[in-house]
C-alpha cells in the first residue's frame, strides 16, 4: 500500500537526500586550487630539445667519389666506360683483349664508390659488370648475365643493388 506524504514531509525527504549526496563534496581533482597555488605539472617524459639555430645539424658524409648511395646516377666520366672495360679485361678473363667492347649507355652508373655497366661485345650476350673503387683502380666485383651475387647484396650501395638485383638493370 502506498501512503501519501504531506508536502512538509516530502520537502524534508528531498532536503535529507540532498544533504546525504553532497556530504562528500567535490572530488579533489575537480576542485579549484586555493589562492595563488599553481597545480603541479603532469609527469611526462622530458621533451627532446630542438637544436638552436646556431647549432648545425649533422650532415651525412659524402662518399669518396661524391655519388649518392641511395640511387645510381651517371658517373659522368668518373670512371669512363673504357676504364670499366680495362678492369674487366685485367681481372676476369671474360673479355679477351682483342674483343671490341663498348659500354651500352656510354657511361657506367655510379652509387657511392661502386659502378654498374652493361658491356656490349659483337656476337655475344651483353655482359653486366659491377666494379668498385676509384676510377684509376677499379676492382671487378662480379660480371656476367646475372650479377646479384652475395657481395653485391650485402656490400653494395642501395643504388647498385637496385640495378643488379631488382631487375631494373637486367639485360
Amino acid at each position: 500500500m502506498w501512503r501519501v506524504l504531506s508536502p512538509l514531509r516530502t520537502l524534508a525527504a528531498v532536503v535529507a537526500c540532498a544533504a546525504l549526496t553532497s556530504a562528500c563534496g567535490v572530488p579533489p581533482e575537480l576542485r579549484d586550487p586555493p589562492g595563488d597555488v599553481v597545480p603541479s605539472p603532469k609527469t611526462e617524459a622530458p621533451a627532446t630539445p630542438l637544436p638552436s639555430p646556431s647549432q648545425a645539424l649533422p650532415t651525412p658524409s659524402p662518399s669518396k667519389t661524391g655519388f649518392p648511395e641511395e640511387t645510381a646516377v651517371s658517373c659522368g666520366g668518373r670512371p669512363t666506360g673504357a676504364q670499366v672495360i680495362a678492369a674487366l679485361r685485367r681481372s676476369s678473363g671474360l673479355l679477351p683483349s682483342r674483343a671490341n667492347a663498348t659500354v651500352r649507355t656510354g657511361d657506367p652508373q655510379c652509387a657511392g664508390t661502386w659502378q654498374y655497366a652493361v658491356v656490349l661485345v659483337p656476337n655475344s650476350d651483353p655482359l653486366i659488370v659491377v666494379t668498385r673503387g676509384q676510377p684509376g683502380s677499379l676492382t671487378v666485383v662480379t660480371a656476367g648475365t646475372e650479377v646479384c651475387s652475395i657481395p653485391v647484396r650485402t656490400e653494395a650501395p642501395a643504388g647498385i643493388r637496385t640495378l643488379a638485383c631488382d631487375g631494373t638493370g637486367f639485360v
